[in-house]
């Protein structure tokens, strides 16, 4: 195997210079050991093709209790900080037969029947999160990020689990939760107390579910348990993945969607034009901005030739950047980091997974994030970043793509006022 010629890179847990640390990971080669955080190493692979064959074939598992040795011989201590990622036995994590076992249940769940019959009442919410902005007096600052992206597809989710509403039960402790569940800067202390209370919220939500079955994807679950179709333990971590990764990744994608179209009025003209679409501005978003960065680790079943001379070894860790590829100059050109919706290539990304693991929610979450750019849009045509001189800052996440907030005015400068500040009078 081929050994590095410089120190590992050490990856800054607080994901404030992610894309910057991607670029020197690339400059070293297709295959790289970096340093995560607590001190644990792993090769991080940022091509596209390459992210796609690791992602698709089976030379790669997520299965930490079969195939990483330092997992399953205790190296690896359960107290490292990111260990929820990788000791939760859901579809994500699990391997061959396994997976195939759990995919079934979810996939039952997320019928295109289903997820239709959503879309009336995803719209109302769009809706109602609209009207409560349209309440804030002109020219306040408004946090569009908490007040709109991350308050409509919370209320989906939890819509969709069946998660009673009220900031006081479930539903509020779940917004917390998870909230904290991708900070991969948290401490120790923390990141236990973090757990233990997701843990016994969801117990509490399961037992009352249990009591009071509705026509929802948790009753659907429970069913799916007490056929035999999943054990308790998969039940609940299966649930996790769900909540989490339903509510995180679509807040990201309008989040940023936002973001770019706000900080590339060029762009954002194009689809007021008809020369492009909301579509188009998601998908050229997923591949710029990745909503999850990665999605845990992978492991070596064997050892896998990356190239002449580059192995991983069998039972290593793996990083498979979605945000890497989705900037691969390989496949998207030496301006891979511009935000183009005329590119040819937006929709060649991973960012919702590949192969066997691709994500059963991308009909749900594209359509959430149509409906809430879209109407966000037409209701606040003005709209406009507070400070387009300063990038909002990023989410304390290596796993996490977003912003912490994204301040922003509803009611901007007009065009007639926006061309007067660029013409001094006398000219």
């Amino acid at each position: 195997m081929a050994q590095q010629d410089c120190p590992f890179l050490m990856i800054d847990p607080s994901g404030q210079d992610l894309y910057g640390e991607i670029s020197r990971i690339r400059a070293q080669g297709p295959a790289v050991e970096v340093e995560l955080p607590g001190g644990v190493r792993a090769w991080w692979i940022n091509g596209l093709e390459l992210n796609k064959r690791l992602l698709a074939g089976p030379e790669t598992s997520k299965d930490a209790f079969q195939h990483w040795p330092a997992w399953i011989n205790g190296d690896i201590s359960r107290t490292w900080p990111l260990a929820i990622w990788v000791s939760v036995r859901n579809m994500v994590t699990a391997y061959g037969t396994d997976h195939s076992r759990l995919r079934k249940p979810m996939a039952a769940a997320f019928t295109k029947r289903r997820v239709d019959a959503l879309l009336p009442r995803v719209q109302e919410i769009v809706d109602r999160a609209l009207d409560g902005l349209e309440r804030i007096p002109e020219g306040e600052v408004v946090d569009l990020r908490a007040a709109f992206a991350a308050s409509v597809p919370h209320e989906v989710v939890c819509e969709l689990f069946g998660v009673p509403a009220g900031e006081d039960g479930p539903r509020g402790a779940l917004y917390r939760i998870i909230n904290r569940f991708f900070d991969t800067a948290i401490s120790l202390e923390d990141a236990q107390a973090n757990g233990v209370e997701l843990y016994g919220t969801l117990t509490a939500f399961l037992q009352d579910k249990r009591e009071h079955p509705a026509d929802d994807l948790t009753t659907a679950l429970i069913a799916a348990r007490d056929e035999g179709s999943l054990s308790e333990q998969e039940l609940m971590d299966n649930l996790i993945l769900l909540l989490t990764a339903g509510f995180e990744t679509t807040v990201n994608l309008i989040d940023n969607t936002v973001h770019s179209l706000l900080a590339h009025p060029d762009q954002l003209e194009l689809v007021r034009s008809g020369r492009a679409t909301w579509e188009d501005a998601l998908e050229e978003s997923l591949r710029l901005e990745a909503p999850g960065a990665m999605s845990g680790l992978r492991y070596a079943v064997e050892d896998i030739e990356i190239e002449p001379g580059l192995t991983i070894p069998k039972g290593d860790p793996l990083v498979v950047s979605f945000a890497g590829a989705g900037r691969d100059p390989e496949r998207h050109g030496p301006d891979a980091e511009r935000f183009d919706l005329t590119r040819a290539t937006s929709r060649d990304h991973v960012s919702f997974g590949h192969g066997v693991h691709h994500c059963l929610g991308r009909p749900l979450a594209m359509a959430e994030a149509t409906a809430a750019l879209t109407s966000l849009f037409d209701r606040f045509p003005r709209l406009a970043l507070a400070d387009p001189s300063r990038p909002p800052k990023r989410l304390r996440s290596i796993i996490s793509t977003g912003h912490e907030e994204l301040p922003v005015l509803l009611h901007g400068p007009r065009l007639e006022e926006e061309e007067t500040v660029r013409k001094p009078s006398g000219r």
